[in-house]
């Protein structure tokens, strides 16, 4: 036995579910189920708002879609609600299984945004307008950006210490 200090683990010595924050710290760390809800809401309303300003914006500049189906309410609006609440339903169960919820959460998020392309990828392929199916992109970026934050920020996980700005005098 020594009484030398351990030294600090280095990236490459970490086991794969260390490197990606997998340390099972429990229910503890659960937000609680009204800050889900509400970011839940502000999710779902903030990306149903971009995705009608992006279908808008589509229009003006692209206007040979006008009238594109994928623009319509009925079509977007359920796959972004559908979207919305299964990326937070997720969100308790990342921070019941990391201590560091809020970075393992944005790979998700990422990763699922790259995913959630192949749709976009296929319906160019199958002939869609180029356009149209470019705002369908940045509808699924959008989704991204505002969900995330939405419910990192509102809901965190209980115990999460926030960072505060020191004073000036």
């Amino acid at each position: 036995m020594t009484d030398q200090p351990h030294a600090a683990p280095t990236p490459l010595s970490r086991t794969p579910l260390q490197a990606l924050g997998l340390d099972f710290p429990g229910a503890p760390n659960q937000p609680s189920a009204l800050r889900i809800l509400v970011a839940t809401i502000v999710a779902v309303g903030g990306s149903l708002l971009a995705c009608a300003l992006l279908a808008a914006l589509g229009v003006v500049l692209f206007p040979s879609t006008r009238g594109y189906e994928h623009y319509g309410f009925s079509d977007y609006g359920k796959l972004t609600i559908i979207g919305v609440v299964v990326a937070a339903l997720a969100w308790p169960i990342v921070t019941r299984v990391s201590s560091r919820a809020r970075l393992l959460y944005f790979w998700l998020a990422v990763i699922v945004t790259v995913v959630s392309f192949a749709p976009d990828a296929w319906i160019l392929y199958q002939g869609q307008p180029a356009g149209g199916v470019f705002i369908l992109a940045l509808m699924h970026i959008a989704l991204a950006v505002i969900t995330y934050p939405a419910l990192v920020l509102i809901a965190p996980p209980r115990g999460a210490v926030r960072a505060t700005t020191p004073r000036r005098s």
